[in-house]
């Protein structure tokens, strides 16, 4: 089979994967289903997700590895990518501003599959050979759907998520990165390849508590640069604002007309690329932020569930707003698809005096995607080592990290539809594990709820009412 055949037989897998007919439908429908289960749990409890997040700290003392707020901030380490940036330019410019609609409401359904599977997360986690707390998909569903089921769906997750690791989780940013830094500052690839091979491989070295601590100081301030631009663009354009959430929320239900060289949309172009890149942006129902939701010190799985489910909100209703909003507001979606990669970067320059705009966005991609690179690697070893034990973990991690040089020097071809599958296959065996054991974490939350309507109670009192309760901390 010659290069050619193999890609486009790649990307038919991955068309067919990310299409209308399987992860689409799938992810969507999932998270409404844990919408009703959950009676609308995200809407309900958001502000008290934030403050457990930002404010509280009365989990300190409980089992764990990082505290909620570094165990959301190294979620949206990985989250928080080049998908804001470009991902959302793509779904503009092929589905028209439309498709903004369908990523909010894939957001908005998407916490509560964030919630439950972060819920799941911490509800089976277990204590590794290291005393560290281990969890995720690849743990609740050998556990929590059990049986020979169980135990194919954990095993193929946790198959799947090292190989999407070294793709999408690190080739494909450690390229953005360098190709970032050519275009903007002049920096060869080779240069950047090496600095990065040595601050990632000196952070993965301490492992989840190094990770933890520079993506909770690192995060917050790369998303702030980012919205604070386009802040900025979008005060200098101020005057468009109206019309562009006119046009925004008349697409979402109408598609958009072909014209010139915009490749148009009917409604249903417009809700594929809204829910997909959406989807690709927050990553809920995927599964990998439970693994992230597993370290964390937290007395309850509720608690950690209620801010790691604040996560999506942050990627999607935050920065993904503030992506499609400029660029709406600037005009430059009609660029065309074959522009996609520089639309955000231009809606930055219209609004933005000298050269900051191309500037901003290009270190945000470099920001993003260096966070991306953390996160990821901590999903791929803790599903290896599920798999394999601890032995697993020096070759992969000298294997993350020499390709992250790799990444940085190469042409990538193929690699992004061969992580768009793997990236796409590994959420199938975690979204039916939330269908199966949904039910579970919507009984367990309701019966803290009602025990602490609040959620104000000390550690000492939750540990006890479950204790009398039979509830699993």
């Amino acid at each position: 089979m010659s290069q050619h055949s193999f890609s486009d037989l790649l990307g038919a897998i991955a068309s067919f994967v990310w299409g209308p007919f399987l992860l689409i439908p799938l992810l969507l429908l999932t998270g409404l289903y844990l919408t009703f289960r959950l009676r609308g749990l995200q809407f309900r409890h958001l502000l008290l997700g934030f403050r457990h997040g930002f404010l509280d700290s009365d989990d300190e003392d409980t089992d764990g590895d990082i505290s909620n707020y570094q165990a959301l901030t190294t979620a949206l380490a990985a989250t928080v990518g080049v998908g804001n940036i470009v991902g959302v330019a793509t779904a503009l410019s092929l589905g028209g501003p439309g498709a903004l609609v369908w990523m909010w409401i894939t957001g908005l359904v998407g916490m509560a599959s964030k919630y439950t599977e972060a819920y799941l997360g911490v509800r089976f986690r277990t204590t590794d050979y290291y005393g560290r707390q281990s969890g995720g998909p690849q743990y609740y569903l050998k556990h929590g759907v059990g049986g020979r089921l169980g135990t194919i769906l954990g095993v193929a997750f946790a198959v799947l998520t090292p190989i999407a690791a070294l793709g999408i989780g690190n080739l494909t940013q450690s390229n953005a990165i360098a190709a970032g830094m050519h275009t903007t500052f002049g920096v060869d690839p080779w240069i950047t390849g090496i600095v990065m091979f040595i601050l990632v491989g000196t952070v993965l070295l301490g492992g989840i508590t190094a990770i933890g601590k520079i993506t909770s100081a690192f995060v917050p301030l790369m998303i702030v640069l980012y919205v604070g631009g386009a802040i900025i663009v979008l005060i200098r354009n101020a005057a468009a604002i109206p019309a562009a959430f006119a046009t925004i929320f008349s697409d979402a239900f109408t598609g958009t007309a072909a014209t010139g060289g915009f490749a148009g949309s009917a409604i249903i172009l417009v809700i594929q690329m809204g829910v997909a890149r959406g989807i690709f942006s927050n990553e809920s129902g995927i599964g990998t932020a439970a693994i992230a939701a597993a370290a964390a010190k937290t007395s309850h799985p509720t608690r950690q569930a209620l801010v790691s489910m604040t996560q999506t909100f942050i990627d999607t209703i935050v920065v993904v707003t503030f992506t499609g909003l400029t660029i709406v507001t600037t005009g430059t979606w009609t660029m065309g698809k074959e522009h996609a990669a520089t639309m955000t970067a231009a809606a930055f320059e219209q609004g933005l005096p000298g050269q900051w705009g191309g500037t901003i966005v290009s270190l945000s991609i470099v920001f993003f995607a260096f966070s991306t690179i953390l996160g990821w690697f901590y999903y791929g070893e803790r599903a290896l080592q599920s798999l394999f034990g601890r032995h697993a973990s020096v070759p992969y991690r000298m294997l993350f990290t020499s390709l992250v040089f790799i990444g940085a020097i190469s042409e990538l071809g193929m690699v992004w539809t061969f992580s768009d599958i793997a990236n796409g296959l590994m959420a199938i065996p975690n979204l039916i594990g939330l269908l199966l054991l949904g039910g579970l974490v919507a009984k367990e939350t309701r019966q803290y709820l009602e025990f602490d309507p609040k959620l104000t109670a000390s550690s000492d009192q939750v540990a006890s009412y479950c204790a009398i309760h039979n509830i699993r901390i």
